[in-house]
């Protein structure tokens, strides 16, 4: 048996966990590649075995996610030009597409996927738990330190993406 971390780099399946819908997901189309099969394969399997798949562990993307996803991950460019909106699934549809493709590369790379949910839950719990401690400093302290509890905040705070500027001329109505 071939170890998966060979065939799998971690910082792969990291940048295929997007955050949809309040929910840490993977898209069809990443999980394809992952599990070594092609996305229509992928989809005729989970058609195949609806009843395994509800609302909590799959959920089609609207067309405005769907344009949201390509624009934000390089990686998906393709997707843009895809006439179906992809599927995405949480941990736990991870680890029932698994079972469903049923093949020693699926198995072995849903138990990756898996993990890489894990440590992502792990880094959002310490965060949480950073956070409380801060708050209990800042209590203990009185305001000469405020400065240093704002940026240690702001340095906790994930960044969100700059809007790219819209590139043209605009009409003299919209300046003012």
């Amino acid at each position: 048996m071939k170890n998966i971390h060979c065939i799998i780099p971690v910082d792969r399946i990291h940048q295929s966990i997007l955050f949809i819908r309040g929910e840490k997901v993977m898209l069809d189309a990443d999980l394809a590649v992952l599990y070594g099969v092609t996305t229509k394969r992928l989809n005729e399997q989970v058609k195949r075995n609806h009843d395994r798949f509800p609302e909590d562990f799959m959920f089609q993307l609207t067309e405005k996610e769907k344009a949201e996803v390509v624009a934000n991950c390089d990686h998906l460019k393709k997707l843009k030009f895809s006439s179906t909106r992809p599927y995405a699934f949480t941990e736990h549809g991870v680890i029932m597409l698994a079972a469903i493709l049923n093949s020693h590369v699926a198995v072995q790379a849903s138990i990756q996927i898996v993990r890489a949910f894990v440590r992502l839950r792990q880094m959002l719990v310490s965060n949480k738990e950073l956070a409380q401690k801060l708050n209990a400093l800042e209590k203990k302290y009185d305001a000469q330190f405020k400065v240093v509890f704002d940026a240690i905040r702001q340095l906790m705070t994930p960044i969100e993406p700059k809007k790219k500027p819209k590139i043209g001329f605009r009409r003299e109505k919209e300046r003012e």
